[in-house]
């Protein structure tokens, strides 16, 4: 089956996706996740949607409207903190309060969708997508809370269902089966970058034009070479300091003492692992952005012109 390569989803989603003219991308990313049709009307102002790198803060807010014509609030976190779930907590509370105008009444709150996408492993369990909302059962009986017709009608209230944010947690490395279904289509992408030639999935058909490698600017290709290699630097970095934290703190504690040996390691290993993680986390960026402009066409030469790989190792790839 003929894949195509595109830039990755948390790139996209906060430096190209934002563009009122790629908004097609998300809202079918969100109509396949949410199973309604979802019409973007704006991007809301937060703090992933400054003009930054940090990958820690790659936080998309969006007003949107479903299929029934409400106004929504959608909260995807791209997250890579440890603290997610805090995170997603306060998100939700934020975009609430920012989006109610001072002297609206608390009918004019809006419903809000809290998804976050983690890239990293965090947490148990054999599913790659999880699903809650708040559900008001009764303590004794076990029966849910609900409003009477009465309530609906008479005092126009919304149904519970309608009032309190839902949570979507998807981890995108539990995801490891052939994709047959529009999400795992979107969670093929999600993993690996790729979509399939002649998808037809809401969102993957427009994102083959509109998150092409080949289709982006000179700076914008920098742009995302240098958040492609940060992210090698970060993963390297983390996981050699842990390994060498480890080797280093068990060595000493044996001779010091299990508590000071523990410090000194991680103190040791931390130090280490930063300068061996940044220079292999460069090399391995530095070839998987080469594989990448090789598979998109473009010649040797300039490959290494612009990752400073030799040529011959480049013909390699």
């Amino acid at each position: 089956m003929s894949m195509k390569s595109l830039i990755r989803f948390d790139w996209a989603a906060k430096r190209i996706l934002r563009d009122k003219a790629n908004f097609e991308v998300l809202e079918g990313f969100l109509s396949v996740l949410l199973g309604q049709r979802i019409l973007i009307k704006e991007i809301l102002e937060s703090e992933g949607n400054q003009d930054q790198s940090d990958s820690k803060f790659n936080r998309v807010d969006i007003m949107a409207r479903d299929e029934s014509d409400e106004l929504i609030i959608v909260e995807i976190q791209l997250s890579r903190q440890v603290h997610f779930l805090e995170r997603m907590l306060f998100g939700v509370g934020k975009a609430l309060t920012e989006n109610l105008r001072l002297g609206d009444g608390y009918s004019k709150v809006k419903k809000v969708y809290s998804i976050g996408i983690l890239y990293f492993d965090f947490g148990s369990g054999s599913d790659y997508v999880y699903h809650g909302q708040t559900r008001l059962l009764g303590l004794h009986t076990g029966d849910e809370f609900v409003l009477t017709e009465r309530d609906r009608e008479g005092l126009d209230m919304r149904p519970v269902k309608d009032i309190f944010p839902e949570y979507y947690v998807i981890r995108v490395s539990e995801f490891d089966r052939n994709a047959v279904t529009p999400l795992e289509e979107w969670m093929e992408y999600l993993k690996t970058g790729k979509v399939r030639e002649d998808t037809e999935v809401p969102g993957l058909r427009e994102a083959k034009k509109k998150l092409d490698w080949l289709n982006m600017g000179e700076d914008e290709r920098r742009a995302y070479d240098s958040y492609l290699l940060n992210l090698m630097n970060e993963r390297e970095c983390l996981e050699t300091a842990r390994l060498e934290g480890k080797e280093e703190g068990m060595a000493e504690g044996r001779a010091l003492g299990k508590q000071e040996g523990m410090a000194e390691g991680r103190a040791l290993g931390k130090e280490e692992g930063m300068a061996e993680g940044i220079l292999l986390g460069a090399e391995q960026a530095n070839l998987l952005t080469a594989q990448r402009m090789k598979a998109a066409g473009i010649d040797s030469e300039t490959i290494s012109s612009i990752t400073g790989l030799p040529v011959e190792r480049i013909r390699t790839l």
